[in-house]
């Protein structure tokens, strides 16, 4: 038991470059995470894939200078259980073609684990993007990228499937300014809601109140409660309270007071509606939320001539947004 606690505790080693993986040659590490590798490689026409391999550093270690990973018996369930979602994933994945959504190429077996293998996107991730040019992040640009990007969520959701894990580290910006979906936590989340030895594998301040708790409840509307907390990082360049601590003492400053004047009221509202920790309240379809983001924006109406009670009583008076 200790040793299998130290081996979780570990980082586990990529294949080495040159290494041949079915008809792949590794060229690189790009990423490493607590449930799998990504690696840079050629196909054998000479074309560049991203290939990610399935190998959770809680269950498996693969030591240096080693193809397969080592996995205690103890351990062995939950990683085969955890294998066969993953390769699920990869096949409803490979069923979608959408330019907003990563195309999965191939998926196979081998050492012992499975393997992904996606186009190869050149660009950065929108939390890069933002990071580096904050004076980038207008109305407009919010707009664009959000509008785009949830076609390919509205094509995920038309497959019965959902994202989990939307964030602005998992929307990938091509280099034509083409967002692109990534990174889907769905074998994750099946893997961490099966086998209580595992902790839930979300991110906090961008995941639902659904992830936390009653899971049974996961549905588009948390994809969606994502996409407002990815917006409100966005403008805000920080994550936002954490849904779970939001249900004990909420604190999250609403957009339309944190942001008065500098957006537009539509977009600010927008925002707040994903944002809602009610889930029967944020909007109920990817279509209803895109409606609000192509709305066109209403001008402010020119100020009113009168004394100031008057201009605050009309100010009080003017509808809302429905």
């Amino acid at each position: 038991m200790i040793a299998s606690i130290r081996m979780a505790q570990q980082a586990n080693h990529p294949l080495p470059a040159g290494f041949l993986l079915d008809e792949y040659c590794i060229e690189h590490q790009l990423s490493l995470g607590g449930f799998s590798i990504v690696y840079v490689a050629t196909d054998s026409q000479g074309q560049r894939v991203a290939i990610k391999e399935y190998l959770p550093n809680t269950l498996a270690l693969r030591a240096e200078g080693r193809t397969t990973p080592v996995i205690s018996e103890e351990h062995l369930p939950a990683f085969r259980y955890g294998m066969k979602c993953f390769f699920e994933e990869g096949r409803a994945l490979a069923g979608l073609s959408h330019p907003n959504v990563i195309r999965v190429l191939n998926f196979f077996r081998a050492n012992e684990t499975v393997y992904m293998v996606m186009e190869y996107e050149q660009g950065r991730t929108l939390q890069e993007l933002i990071q580096k040019n904050r004076a980038g992040v207008t109305e407009n640009f919010i707009r664009n990228v959000f509008t785009k990007m949830l076609n390919g969520l509205r094509e995920v959701h038309s497959h019965r499937l959902l994202h989990l894990d939307l964030k602005p580290s998992n929307i990938y910006m091509r280099n034509d300014h083409v967002p692109v979906l990534i990174d889907f936590g769905a074998a994750r989340q099946t893997l961490a809601c099966d086998t209580p030895m595992l902790k839930p594998m979300y991110t906090p301040g961008f995941a639902s109140p659904e992830h936390y708790s009653q899971r049974e409840l996961l549905g588009p509307w948390s994809d969606i409660y994502s996409v407002g907390a990815s917006m409100y990082a966005c403008i805000a360049a920080s994550t936002p309270q954490p849904a779970d601590s939001r249900l004990q003492k909420d604190e999250l400053k609403p957009a339309m007071v944190r942001w008065d004047g500098k957006y537009s009221d539509q977009l600010l509202e927008t925002i707040d509606w994903c944002l809602c920790l009610n889930h029967r309240y944020r909007p109920q379809s990817v279509f209803a939320l895109q409606k609000a983001l192509t709305e066109p924006v209403v001008a402010p109406a020119p100020p009113a001539k009168g004394s100031w009670l008057e201009q605050m009583v009309g100010k009080i008076r003017k509808p809302r947004d429905a």
